[in-house]
């Protein structure tokens, strides 16, 4: 049986990304060498779901139930802005970037994907949904000496709002693994479609 490594996220804009890029190079730039593993900065997106591998034959009715989750939640915007570490700053293992969204739209729409993906063999996450942008990992052979000093570095540098992301929709997506890093495609867009609302400008996806 074929199957595709997958996953449900909202894509990012070129610009927000070579910000990211930015703020790898400074964090690896002070860091302890070695000791973080840095996303392709074309491949960092928020995740809303892992489905892991999905046999070719499904992914027709993950597209269907991703439209009827996109049904239920109108266009959004989220802003980007502070860095942080799980599981924390004393033993982290993901440096990431915080996703703020005031309104809840965001959550719904977690949840909304959530649901319809849930009747397809897909149960729902046990833990909370932390929205955030992945940096990096660290590796396994780091000392713990060389950990907390990365994430002392990271709760020591401030990281203001880098603008909002208007989310216009959600994406199905491959995922490659590789030696040097996973690729990331595109296997289908889902625009959301549920009754729209106003709001600023930003970053467009």
């Amino acid at each position: 049986m074929t199957t595709l490594r997958t996953f449900v996220a909202i894509e990012l804009p070129e610009s927000l990304r070579a910000r990211l890029e930015e703020i790898q190079g400074q964090l690896e730039a002070e860091a302890p060498a070695r000791v973080v593993r840095w996303a392709r900065p074309e491949g960092i997106h928020l995740t809303l779901k892992f489905l892991g591998d999905v046999p070719l034959s499904k992914l027709a009715d993950i597209q269907a139930a991703l439209a009827r989750a996109a049904a239920m939640v109108p266009p959004f915007q989220f802003e980007v802005k502070g860095l942080g570490c799980f599981p924390d700053m004393r033993r982290p293992n993901n440096v990431w970037v915080g996703v703020h969204e005031a309104s809840g739209t965001l959550a719904r729409l977690h949840q909304a994907v959530e649901e319809h993906i849930s009747p397809l063999g897909y149960p729902p996450e046990s833990r909370a949904f932390h929205p955030h942008l992945t940096l990096g990992r660290t590796q396994r052979y780091a000392r713990p000496q060389e950990l907390r000093q990365f994430g002392e570095l990271v709760a020591r540098t401030p990281l203001n709002s880098l603008g909002t992301v208007q989310v216009a929709g959600v994406s199905l997506m491959k995922s490659d693994l590789r030696p040097d890093g996973a690729i990331y495609t595109r296997l289908a867009f889902v625009p959301l479609s549920g009754t729209d609302r106003n709001h600023s400008s930003g970053y467009p996806v």
